[in-house]
């Protein structure tokens, strides 16, 4: 295998592509950048608002929970709180 005949080969390609591009000068562009967002990233976009805009806790559904146990009349049935523990046990694995 002859190195030196790679090397002469690729001083060949070197010295063509500068003689091409020495005379030429850069074009100006015509085209722009623009930024478009699809109907999807929309859709997102306005979901993502609406969630930062609504409130953290939904006071209609907790204030009455938070009396009931305030005054004592809360009570919790142990069979239904350990069957649904349970079953979010199972789902686990």
């Amino acid at each position: 295998m002859r190195i030196d005949a790679y090397n002469q080969i690729q001083q060949f390609y070197k010295s063509s592509k500068l003689n091409k591009t020495e005379g030429k000068k850069p074009a100006a562009s015509k085209f722009t950048d623009k930024f478009m967002l699809s109907d999807a990233a929309k859709d997102a976009q306005l979901a993502k608002q609406a969630a930062d805009n609504a409130p953290d806790v939904r006071a209609e559904l907790v204030n009455p929970l938070k009396e009931r146990i305030a005054n004592g009349t809360y009570e919790v049935s142990t069979e239904d709180f350990a069957s649904r523990l349970l079953s979010k046990y199972n789902g686990l694995f």
